[in-house]
């Protein structure tokens, strides 16, 4: 039985060291699992990215949010061209092991259309509305 599955029947408190679920993660065909960013105070989901697990130790070991671009196959640090960070607060991992959950403090917004957060299109019925502005700056 694997890992993930183990967990299922934890009791809140028992652990198992990073390494290991690492290992156990069901990345996809390009090694990545997607990574959701949540803003810690607000709770408002902020981006979808991806991440594999160089990110993700990056991430944990610098304290700073790294994400793989899929397009331009490389690394990329959130904030490192923009300004626009995102400092961990923490990382959690869905039950299944293929999404992560990071709760970060947002410097600047958070869409690289300059959006606080990246879901402004809002279906309403048969519409799609822009639901916010770009941020002044």
């Amino acid at each position: 039985m694997g890992l993930l599955k183990n967990l299922e029947g934890a009791v809140k408190g028992a652990s198992v060291p990073f390494d290991a679920l690492l290992d156990n993660l069901p990345y996809n065909d390009q090694g990545l699992i997607a990574a959701i960013a949540q803003d810690a105070t607000s709770h408002q989901v902020l981006m979808l990215a991806w991440m594999d697990r160089t990110a993700i130790e990056r991430t944990i070991n610098e304290g700073q949010v790294w994400y793989f671009s899929r397009s331009r196959n490389t690394y990329w640090r959130k904030g490192e061209s923009s300004g626009h960070t995102q400092q961990l607060i923490s990382m959690a991992f869905d039950c299944d092991g293929d999404a992560v959950l990071l709760e970060v403090k947002q410097t600047g917004p958070a869409c690289h259309t300059n959006r606080h957060h990246c879901f402004y299109l809002q279906v309403q019925g048969q519409q799609v509305v822009v639901n916010a502005s770009p941020e002044e700056g």
